[in-house]
């Protein structure tokens, strides 16, 4: 169907718009007040099933998984939504190849420094343990990506490093990042530093995050509204799809 030149209007109107996400800490965010689909993208990090799913890497490691899993039905909506306004998402999977190459020797070492004694590469009801093709590496079926959203597949914590994701940034022009995913203090926030670094306006979600204890999720959302933001700002789920719709 043929869009009608009232309906063209209005979406150039919300593409070009400029707001601010209400609610969040220490600053208003987006700090510059371009909340927009031309400057703004959704990045859900780590929604795989080794974080998600029993017999994953994290309940090897000794941790209850339900904190990661209470989050999906809130961030889904988030998802949605950004889906619905026409919004870019990207998707970051934590994995290493097949002949663990991209592993070094500390972190295969440290992934086993845990009661069972299993880590990265070994077998696990999923597969083998945050290696890529495996099932476990998957991202869950609740947020699994649709045509035109990237996944960044990354060696390890971070979602610049070794990888294309600030190109693909830059290409499209996005400026602000919200961050939700697993977990708060490993991986959503060393990507959110990474951003911070290179210059996005970051805004991580106090309820669209989890770690593995409630304690250090705590601790790192708070380090972030540190120093005026040091490192972006703190919102919550309703508030930014209320700035989207």
């Amino acid at each position: 169907m043929t869009a009608t030149s009232s309906e063209v209007v209005a979406e150039a109107q919300r593409s070009h718009r400029s707001v601010q996400v209400s609610n969040t800490e220490p600053y208003h965010w987006p700090c510059e007040g371009d909340f927009n689909s031309r400057t703004t993208a959704l990045v859900l990090v780590d929604m795989q099933r080794d974080f998600c799913c029993e017999g994953g890497y994290l309940d090897h490691q000794g941790y209850d998984i339900s904190a990661t899993r209470a989050i999906i039905p809130k961030l889904r909506s988030l998802l949605t939504a950004f889906r619905k306004a026409g919004y870019q998402v990207y998707h970051t999977r934590e994995g290493h190849r097949a002949d663990l190459a991209s592993l070094s020797k500390r972190e295969k070492w440290r992934s086993r420094n845990n009661p069972s004694g299993i880590g990265i590469g070994d077998e696990g009801p999923l597969g083998r343990l945050l290696i890529r093709g495996e099932n476990g590496h998957d991202t869950i079926a609740e947020f699994y990506p649709i045509e035109g959203e990237p996944v960044i597949d990354k060696p390890g914590k971070g979602a610049f490093t070794y990888t294309d994701f600030d190109l693909l940034l830059r290409n499209r022009g996005i400026k602000n990042l919200v961050f939700g995913g697993v977990t708060t203090d490993v991986c959503v926030s060393t990507i959110m530093r990474e951003a911070n670094d290179r210059g996005y306006d970051c805004l991580i979600l106090e309820d669209g995050c989890a770690a593995a204890e409630k304690s250090v999720h705590d601790a790192t959302i708070q380090g972030v509204k540190m120093e005026g933001g040091v490192f972006g700002a703190v919102g919550f789920v309703e508030d930014v799809k209320n700035a989207v719709a």
